[in-house]
């Protein structure tokens, strides 16, 4: 990411004012919420505003300490070690943002244990050495609290290292705000997409393993604004990859076609 970029975010509450803090003193940082409620927007978004770099590792069930701390590999003739991305933002001073950090092996909270506490330093057991972060090295997780179960659930150990933020959906008059300035789409339409979302998001007697975010929201209207038409979008867009039940798909279709 380069720091001439520049995004759209919408703040929700307190979040920018607590990462300035966050920043300034150097604590680690976990971000709570569902699928799509904007977590890695806002890390991208305070990157630049600090204008810092930023290493985004988005966790999944083979993602491994030695993904992120570093590996010898075969060069030539010779072996040689080459630092991961973990490694070279604690060197460098970035933020490493986890994403969805449950969903990472074990071994990966272990690594970053001495991270998240009053030693901020990271071992790497390959080399027996210890590194120091760098001043302004910062750690940022973020994981769905809502569908974690068993192995991949947080231990309370691991979240009590942390300041913790919890996002949800936006009020829908922010939501539709929001999908105006991202796509360009008529403020009647967007507000059309957003009461869909929340009527869907009601909807608990469905039992959707997730619900309607506002990224699908957004996908959808990015359809609309380049001339698919609005029912297909919503189809292909929000409802389709909510689930894979016929049954479902089709009670929804019918609802979001009464609705736009």
């Amino acid at each position: 990411m380069t720091q001439t970029e520049t995004i759209f975010y919408k703040a929700v509450g307190n979040e920018i004012e607590v990462f300035n803090h966050i920043n300034q003193l150097k604590l680690p940082l976990l971000l709570k919420g569902p699928t799509g409620s904007g977590k890695s927007r806002f890390v991208e978004f305070m990157a630049i505003t600090l204008n810092k770099k930023l290493y985004t590792i988005s966790c999944h069930e083979e993602t491994s300490a030695t993904d992120l701390i570093g590996r010898y590999i075969i060069k030539g003739a010779e072996t040689i070690w080459i630092d991961g991305p973990l490694t070279t933002a604690v060197k460098n001073g970035y933020i490493l943002y986890l994403d969805e950090v449950a969903e990472a092996r074990p071994d990966v909270i272990v690594a970053i244990h001495s991270l998240t506490d009053h030693r901020r330093e990271l071992f790497i057991d390959k080399l027996g050495e210890t590194i120091k972060a760098h001043p302004d090295f910062i750690l940022v997780a973020s994981f769905n609290p809502g569908y974690q179960k068993g192995f991949k659930e947080l231990k309370p150990s691991t979240r009590q290292r942390f300041v913790a933020l919890s996002f949800n959906y936006p009020n829908p008059k922010t939501e539709a705000e929001i999908l105006v300035n991202e796509t360009g789409i008529a403020a009647e339409i967007a507000i059309k997409l957003v009461t869909i979302a929340s009527k869907i998001r009601n909807l608990t007697e469905l039992g959707l393993t997730e619900t309607v975010s506002t990224r699908l929201l957004v996908d959808a209207a990015k359809l609309i604004t380049n001339g698919l038409p609005k029912r297909l979008a919503v189809h292909v867009a929000v409802i389709e990859p909510l689930t894979d039940e016929l049954d479902t798909i089709q009670a929804l279709k019918d609802l979001c076609d009464l609705m736009i």
